[in-house]
């Protein structure tokens, strides 16, 4: 008898769910369904051999993505590198930086100058020109795998670029494509959809639908004019997105960003997000990667508030993602920064830190995107007195410099002057301090502000999940202003914080005393202390504790026997804090023993103070 090959065995593991749900979003949809099948089946066919070894190796340690010692960074391809083969070349530095998980901003084909940063896709089965190949994007891959490193990529999934084979087929007048899309001969429906549909981007981009003159149809566009939405309610988009995704796992794409994901199935009489159809198709993808690829990963992009998030996770016996990012958090990180109240901070960490274990969040201080000020309003107005619009203004006031008394230096993107509403750009040294400090202030300043840029990152280090540094932010890269100046990017302030990564200041990371080498080292070392010890594990007990000070974070992490004690001094003013006296501490920052009772803590200061039941660290 012959033996099952795997790919079958994990397909019949599946297979009555993934046609159920199948079938259920289709009707009448068998056909297609096998179509899919027979897709998988040639993709899996197709999978590079060392592919399938690590798929074997990471069936047999499932938990590989959770353990303490990853840590990831994020950067755009062209600014770090230039180009897929300069980053292989750079692998050493990220090696150095103590980062197994990269994850490369969008880089499939995109239009020059259309493109949303990449997010405005017109192949996916091909890399941008100015950055390779898909050949060098998979020998980038299996660079990285020979030295332990997890790559990370997005894929779009709710739209396409408008100059998408299918979208100028479908402008063209081909109703085949029209379907892929939501074309419409008047404004009857889309007038009915923009009565529950709310705009993403009401300055810049107004309404969820463009005229097309030269088509004479109107088509979904909900983020910008030249990204059409994809309508998933046609099987043929579904199959032939799957097949896009399986294709970039077969590069060696470790972890699958899927973008925008809340967005992707429409309804008419809805808001168009987070539609119960929604999480059968990211169940379906979590099938689909588990039967063809099954060491591939999921990351879900739902920036919004945490009770619509963790429902992406899944259930225990239904998973969908395998990891979501931890958005709410990190804007409320720099409310905290400016407010220098740790009140809602500490509340949000109650939240997190009781959900399920199983559950991975990316943690991170800044991203590729702006910061968006979805804070918990009706907690803030009831317990802090704080106001919607007022606080947003004073935030974004604080962040641009504008406020009395501000260290900040950012800019704001999609300013609303009708709602009052904003958006923030800006990358952490220059949000944190440090960029008008080196500019402008003395040198107690600039060791302030040092030392509240580690503290931020000790913070983020803390969190269980996965730590994820933004490419620049390990040498206190300031903001770059001559975007400006490139007629192609001078309407987006995001591109302040997009700015080429200098390598000439990385060179000074291991010159003493520099800023570059302090916040290197500085990162560097937490990062090592974080993988080294078992009380930053994802199975720890964390709370927090009340410290006494509206300024102080105090957490608490508790594991096999050790319980690290973390405090964070979100003020300017120095501290004092007290731990129980009945334990003997280890400075895990600093070196050497602690003795209990009230300890300093300096402004912008932490502390990571560990004790165990063994003692092995006192000897």
């Amino acid at each position: 008898m012959r033996r099952q090959s795997d790919f079958h065995a994990r397909l019949d593991r599946h297979y009555d769910e993934l046609k159920w749900l199948y079938c259920e979003l289709y009707e009448g949809g068998l056909n297609h369904f096998y179509d899919l099948c027979d897709k998988m089946e040639a993709r899996q066919a197709a999978r590079p051999a060392a592919l399938k070894k690590l798929d074997k190796d990471r069936e047999g340690s499932p938990d590989w993505y959770r353990k303490n010692d990853m840590a990831g960074m994020m950067m755009y391809t062209e600014a770090f590198a230039g180009t897929l083969r300069g980053v292989e070349r750079k692998l050493d530095y990220i090696e150095e930086s103590g980062i197994n998980y990269i994850h490369l901003m969008p880089l499939l084909d995109s239009p020059e100058g259309k493109s949303d940063g990449g997010y405005a896709v017109s192949d996916f089965t091909k890399v941008r020109p100015d950055l390779g190949t898909m050949k060098d994007l998979s020998h980038l891959a299996s660079k990285c795998h020979q030295r332990g490193i997890s790559l990370c990529l997005d894929f779009v999934m709710n739209h396409t670029s408008e100059e998408h084979e299918w979208a100028r087929r479908a402008r063209a007048g081909e109703k085949e494509y029209q379907d892929m899309y939501f074309f419409y001969d008047d404004y009857d429906i889309p007038s009915q959809y923009e009565k529950t549909c709310p705009q993403v981007f009401p300055t810049t981009a107004p309404g969820n639908f463009t005229w097309l003159p030269d088509a004479e149809k109107f088509v979904m566009t909900t983020f910008y004019p030249y990204q059409w939405d994809l309508n998933y309610r046609n099987p043929i988009v579904f199959n032939a997105m799957a097949d896009n995704l399986m294709n970039l796992t077969n590069h060696g794409v470790d972890i699958i960003r899927i973008d925008a994901v809340p967005y992707i199935w429409k309804e008419l009489g809805t808001s168009c997000r987070n539609l119960p159809q929604v999480h059968n198709i990211v169940r379906m993808l979590r099938m689909i990667c588990e039967i063809v690829c099954p060491g591939v990963l999921l990351l879900g992009e739902v920036v919004m508030e945490p009770e619509k998030v963790v429902p992406y996770f899944g259930t225990v016996e239904k998973p969908e993602c395998h990891m979501l990012y931890n958005v709410t958090t990190m804007a409320t990180t720099w409310h905290t920064v400016a407010t220098k109240d740790v009140s809602l901070l500490k509340r949000q960490m109650d939240i997190v830190s009781s959900l399920p274990k199983e559950y991975v969040f990316l943690n991170y201080l800044r991203c590729h995107d702006d910061i968006g000020w979805g804070l918990e309003y009706s907690w803030l107005k009831g317990a802090e007195q704080m106001e919607e619009i007022p606080h947003k203004k004073f935030l974004n006031d604080f962040f641009t410099g504008r406020y009395p008394g501000s260290f900040a230096r950012g800019q704001l993107y999609n300013d609303d002057k009708a709602s009052g509403d904003a958006r923030l750009c800006g990358t952490t040294a220059s949000l944190c301090g440090l960029e008008k400090a080196v500019k402008e202030g003395t040198r107690e300043d600039v060791e302030n502000a040092i030392r509240f840029d580690l503290t931020l990152h000790g913070y983020m280090f803390t969190l269980s999940g996965i730590p994820v540094v933004y490419s620049g932010d390990e040498i206190g890269q300031f903001n770059d202003y001559s975007y400006v100046e490139d007629p192609k990017k001078a309407a987006d302030s995001r591109y302040l914080h997009r700015g080429k990564f200098h390598w000439d200041a990385a060179g000074l990371r291991d010159e003493e005393g520099t800023m570059e080498n302090l916040l290197f080292h500085g990162i560097r070392r937490m990062e090592s202390i974080r993988s080294s010890f078992s009380v930053f594990s994802n199975k720890a007990d964390v709370k927090t504790v009340d410290s006494g000070d509206i300024s102080v974070l105090h957490l608490t992490r508790s594991y096999g026997g050790e319980t690290l004690e973390a405090f964070f001094n979100f003020s300017d003013s120095p501290k004092t804090v007290w731990v129980s006296d009945s334990a003997e501490y280890a400075d895990l920052l600093e070196g050497g023993p602690k003795r209990s009772g009230s300890l300093p803590l300096k402004p912008y200061g932490m502390l990571w103070l560990l004790s165990s039941t063994s003692n092995k660290y006192f000897s």
